[in-house]
């Protein structure tokens, strides 16, 4: 998994811990009274669930973005084999000369 993936999915499960958390919070405040906690607390479930929706919108364009990376990376490779395996060589020269330099 690339370092990309690992910091989004990361990002994704800090994300729905905390809607998870501050849904947990809202249930455990229900005994509360006051017009101001209710408005500050209506206000609040609001913004979670706006939060909670935008986290969804933002993991399923996520994926969709990378099926269509996929996808257009394997129709290069199938219609340009040669260049994609002149590509991956090149690239594993220079990832070899750079480990080579640090050691």
């Amino acid at each position: 998994m690339s370092s990309v993936e690992q910091h989004k999915d990361q990002l994704m499960h800090d994300l729905n811990q905390v809607i998870r958390d501050a849904e947990e919070l809202l249930k455990n405040t229900e005994q509360q009274s006051g017009e101001g906690f209710k408005s500050a607390k209506a206000r609040f479930e609001h913004t979670l669930k706006n939060a909670k929706a935008e986290v969804e919108r933002i993991e399923d364009l996520v994926v969709t973005r990378t099926k269509e990376a996929a996808k257009a990376t394997d129709v290069y490779v199938k219609e340009n084999p040669w260049q994609s395996a002149g590509i991956a060589a090149g690239v594993g020269l220079l990832l070899g000369l750079l480990i080579g330099r640090s050691k």
